[in-house]
């Protein structure tokens, strides 16, 4: 395949993999720009930084306690609990459902408690984010079925974790889950992913374009494996390498969360110039 190949949606695919494409698309530009899509992240707020539990951009006084986080408000402070006012003091976990039922407001704003490495966490969701009312859209390739390669996923014996800088400057461990195998430029590549509980995959990923005419990094998030012996999951996970479905990282929408880097291997020497490339506008 050449690299700097650049061909019609519909040229070398079949039209009903290029319409899936296209829907895929239209679906993931409503998801990061609805009210509550990354695009409205306006802050996170780790509360060692604020020992006396009060954050400027937050209501409300916040304070830790083992596994929970207490937050105390006053009438005036406009938080609302589970949908009724919170007057008092209430006692909270980290939040793991979607963004919009999160159990704390402010108005139209959702306040997810985060942890992560055992340090807690204020996320600000705003409707009206600056970043979201400025939303162009995401520059993306149109589909190009030779983008859609055959891959063999191979599962690692242990689990293993790497330490990856992060979006905001740490490093923090990545866990990861095996690797996939496919053939690019005529040579066979490797990627390095954790498998989701669903059994799915997740690699971050860079190549010659990233920093260039693509972000720095990227997500390929490949569906489960088509395994030769199930009951065993021997003879490698067949799997689907489609970067025509490259996903811009949350961090790419707003500056605020806490994106990790390839890990080590998973920088590819080529470019791959298709999937999504960067917001519109930028």
């Amino acid at each position: 395949m050449s690299t700097d190949a650049h061909s019609d949606a519909t040229a070398d695919a079949a039209p009903d993999a290029a319409h899936e494409w296209k829907s895929w698309h239209e679906h993931r530009t409503a998801a990061v720009s609805a009210p509550y899509g990354p695009l409205s992240l306006t802050g996170t707020h780790w509360l060692p930084d604020y020992p006396e539990g009060r954050i400027p951009a937050v209501p409300g006084q916040w304070r830790e306690d083992g596994d929970e986080v207490v937050l105390t408000a006053a009438p005036e402070d406009g938080l609302s609990v589970d949908g009724h006012p919170l007057t008092g003091e209430v006692r909270l976990t980290a939040d793991h459902g979607p963004t919009p039922d999160s159990r704390i407001a402010h108005g139209e704003r959702r306040l997810v408690l985060l942890r992560r490495e055992g340090l807690w966490a204020v996320r600000d969701f705003d409707p009206d984010a600056p970043s979201r009312q400025a939303f162009k859209g995401i520059e993306a390739t149109e589909y190009d079925a030779r983008w859609a390669l055959p891959g063999r996923f191979t599962p690692y014996a242990e689990h293993r974790s790497v330490s990856v800088q992060n979006a905001d400057g740490r490093e923090r461990g990545l866990g990861l889950g095996g690797e996939i195998a496919f053939e690019l430029d005529g040579e066979e590549r490797t990627l390095e992913v954790a498998v989701e509980p669903d059994g799915s995959l997740w690699a971050v990923f860079a190549d010659a374009t990233s920093g260039d005419s693509s972000y720095r990094f990227r997500f390929l998030r490949p569906a489960a494996p088509a395994w030769a012996s199930p009951r065993t999951k021997s003879g490698g996970g067949a799997v689907t390498v489609d970067f025509n479905r490259s996903l811009l990282p949350p961090c790419a929408f707003a500056d605020h969360f806490l994106c990790p880097f390839p890990p080590p291997g998973n920088t590819l020497p080529v470019g791959v110039p298709a999937g999504e490339r960067n917001l519109l506008g930028r």
